[in-house]
């Protein structure tokens, strides 16, 4: 879960290989046509920012940590500072300053802080069952048994992974929810001039991440089930 979470963390904090892929949401100037409908008061201020777009082509990716640009249809330029991005991009090519908006969107709605807490959580669950014992030998050339691990630990490790995968479910659906409201907002406001997308990537991975979660936590609950039957079982053949 640890590595999903961090790669999901690391979307577009640098130009490497992938990288760039892992976004929440995209920005690209677009050209297609116009929609018209009767709730709009102007119907011609889409031709009129078509006519501001003229022919940027500008794809832009926000991460958690990062933006990542595509002025012109080649490298891409990532960076968790927008000013430094924009100062290498012409004017021509971002008309509208879609940098600026996907700034806007990772300052004011992405919050990664609970994947964070979620990765350090999942790391002392695994600490913990590190403590389990393994197998021995209950006397020399005997059989190797395994004995039961502390049932206070168990249920300890059981709450801090159910803490977890509950952090990264809301996380997860706090990320898919907002990045759909904004990319519908966004391209109907460019009409036609600005394209938006929700990176796929990234949703996997936070749903992957929240389902080995989950593995986890029901994994846990049946071992302390089963402990506790052995023990009841155990304490009724003594009797």
């Amino acid at each position: 879960m640890q590595a999903t979470a961090a790669l999901l963390l690391a979307g577009c904090s640098s130009s490497s290989v992938l990288i760039p892929s892992i976004f929440l949401i995209n920005l690209w100037y677009d050209r297609s046509s116009p929609q018209f409908d009767p709730a709009q008061v102007d119907p011609g201020a889409s031709r009129a920012i078509g006519n501001i777009v003229g022919n940027a082509q500008l794809e832009a990716r926000v991460g958690y940590f990062g933006i990542c640009v595509n002025p012109d249809g080649g490298s891409w330029l990532c960076s968790a500072n927008a000013s430094s991005l924009a100062a290498q991009i012409p004017t021509y090519q971002d008309p509208l300053n879609l940098v600026w908006v996907a700034q806007t969107f990772r300052e004011s709605i992405v919050f990664p802080y609970l994947l964070i807490v979620a990765i350090i959580l999942a790391t002392v669950v695994l600490l913990l069952l590190a403590t389990f014992p393994g197998y021995e030998e209950e006397y020399d050339g005997g059989p190797s048994v395994r004995r039961l691990p502390s049932r206070a630990v168990s249920q300890i490790a059981l709450a801090i992974i159910f803490v977890a995968a509950i952090f990264v479910l809301v996380s997860v659906l706090w990320q898919h929810t907002a990045s759909v409201a904004a990319a519908t907002i966004a391209a109907n406001m460019g009409n036609g001039s600005v394209g938006t997308g929700v990176g796929v990537t990234a949703m996997i991975l936070g749903w992957f991440g929240f389902a080995l979660l989950i593995i986890v936590t029901i994994g846990l609950l049946v071992m302390i089930l089963s402990m506790h039957l052995v023990e009841k079982l155990t304490d009724a053949d003594e009797l």
